[in-house]
């Protein structure tokens, strides 16, 4: 399970070093992609794997659905490690996601989310969205 938050920053190449406890999780190999929220999504291969399955089985002339299809597999790429670590994230995912220095990434059950640490610190500067009562209307 992928939960907690961990601040780190990238260099001047946009290369960053996914958290060690995100790592071991995620294995070797993972996939970051464009998030729905201005972030980014980190999935491991068998996760990616299985939302792909869902996708794929989906109408293929249905352009509601294939639009979202085309966007998410298209900015997806699978992460290479160099020698020390790093990833270099693509341009346009660092663009996507706003992300200059600063970043944070937070374990969301399933996936890691990487935010532009400006843009998480303001979505979570409202006390109001501590409120986790929305979560009854989903079952939780």
């Amino acid at each position: 399970m992928l939960i907690g938050t961990y601040r780190h920053s990238v260099d001047a190449k946009k290369r960053m070093r996914m958290p060690s406890k995100f790592k071991a999780e995620l294995g070797a190999n993972f996939v970051i992609t464009k998030g729905n929220t201005g972030n980014l999504f980190v999935f491991s291969n068998a996760q990616f794997s299985a939302l792909y399955e869902k996708m794929i089985n989906l109408p293929l002339f249905d352009e509601e659905a294939q639009k979202p299809i085309r966007k998410f597999l298209s900015s997806a790429f699978e992460a290479e490690e160099d020698n020390q670590g790093r990833v270099l994230l693509p341009k346009e995912l660092v663009k996507h996601a706003g992300i200059e220095k600063n970043m944070v990434f937070v374990g969301v059950g399933n996936r890691v989310e990487i935010w532009a640490e400006e843009t998480w610190d303001k979505i979570n500067s409202d006390d109001e969205d501590n409120d986790f009562s929305v979560l009854a209307k989903f079952g939780v």
